[in-house]
């Protein structure tokens, strides 16, 4: 595994990840540089196997300007999206668009060690022969993104301050990224509808969310922004608040959790095996099980309504197993979210389900990754 050669010529890069082709008159109109300039930085961009030439250019009376295409396939990075119950795995280009990818069955409470040797053998297993320029690390707790720590997670015991960053650097000798699940997500469902403004909610066995406004990722001072899944509950009783795996009372997820939605239907005499288990008795239509999500959109749906009036987000996301119930789980949120939040930030607000499918988590962290090593600030190849 080799890193990417320098170019520090991210910003006419930055512009053919954006739109996938472009001529050399179109890089000089978008940013204004001398063709000189431009000429230098393609020949530098192709020579390190970044773009290609590809024809096809306007004339405008003269010699037809060349056009020059993006080569996502020139390297890859590792993606690995580690959550509670499960995480995957996948080798993806540098447009983060998954190539292969390999899913296991885990327990995050095992601790960094145990779990990271599970994403090692995923990786020995997927047998990369490409060259890897990077490796993007989600994980479903807060995150000093710098350092590449998880600080004061509430639910992975035995995480807190691990050097998840160093763990992988020393393994394999590229930029290591080291993101919140739910921020990748959101990075991922931004990109692909080309929105600036958007909070991405991942419902499964707990509930994360992640906030992407201006084109950027909101982490606050301590990476805890945004972490809706344990603030308090509107379904608090007061006296006798339900406890969170957290250790907390009284959190959203004490309510609207996977795990939480599975104890309350065991209470009624009603077993499911997990939260996929769940999902196919909404499916299916038992009464119970749709009662119980259709309670928690309600009990999401005001967690959110605050971020919503104070944000002004274009989109809300809905990803991860407990998405899959959709227009039941929709519906409580939707209903709240209106009721609740200021009338001007939901007058063109759009809710809905992710339609980017199981390897959202993996293709946000790619592009995340993929941002790193090709990044501007750093030029390209710096860690």
């Amino acid at each position: 595994m080799t890193a990417v050669p320098i170019a520090p010529f991210g910003d006419v890069l930055a512009l053919f990840r954006d739109r996938a082709e472009l001529s050399r008159t179109e890089v000089m109109e978008l940013t204004g540089l001398s063709r000189s300039t431009v000429n230098g930085r393609l020949t530098a961009l192709a020579d390190a196997g970044l773009i290609e030439e590809i024809g096809g250019g306007e004339s405008t009376g003269g010699r037809p300007s060349s056009r020059f295409a993006f080569r996502a396939d020139r390297a890859v990075v590792i993606a690995a999206d580690i959550g509670a119950t499960g995480l995957t795995v996948g080798v993806c280009d540098l447009a983060g668009e998954p190539l292969r990818h390999v899913s296991r069955a885990i327990d995050v409470w095992q601790g960094p060690e145990a779990v990271l040797a599970e994403v090692a053998s995923a990786v020995d297993e997927l047998a990369i022969a490409d060259e890897v320029w990077g490796v993007g690390v989600g994980v479903p707790g807060p995150v000093e993104f710098a350092a590449g720590r998880v600080v004061n997670p509430p639910i992975m015991t035995g995480w807190d301050g691990f050097d998840i960053a160093g763990w992988f650097g020393a393994r394999w000798a590229v930029p290591v990224v080291v993101e919140n699940d739910a921020n990748a997500r959101a990075v991922a469902e931004a990109r692909a509808i080309g929105s600036d403004n958007l909070i991405s909610l991942k419902l499964g066995t707990g509930v994360g969310s992640g906030l992407v406004f201006n084109g950027a990722i909101i982490r606050g001072s301590d990476g805890a922004a945004g972490d809706v899944g344990h603030t308090r509950s509107t379904a608090a009783d007061d006296e006798n608040p339900l406890p969170c795996r957290c250790g907390n009372l009284g959190c959203v997820e004490a309510y609207a959790g996977g795990w939480a939605l599975r104890r309350d239907l065991d209470e009624l005499g009603i077993a499911t095996a997990s939260v996929a288990d769940l999902v196919e008795q909404v499916r299916r239509g038992q009464a119970e099980a749709v009662q119980a999500v259709r309670r928690a959109g309600r009990v999401l749906g005001d967690a959110i309504a605050g971020l919503v009036s104070v944000l002004n987000p274009a989109t809300i996301v809905l990803s991860g197993l407990l998405a899959d119930t959709g227009e039941v789980l929709l519906s409580g949120i939707r209903e709240r979210v209106y009721q609740r939040a200021a009338p001007l930030a939901t007058r063109n607000l759009e809710i809905r389900l992710s339609t980017i499918g199981e390897l959202v988590g993996v293709r946000g962290l790619a592009l995340v990754a993929a941002d790193r090593v090709l990044a501007h600030e750093a030029g390209v190849g710096a860690a």
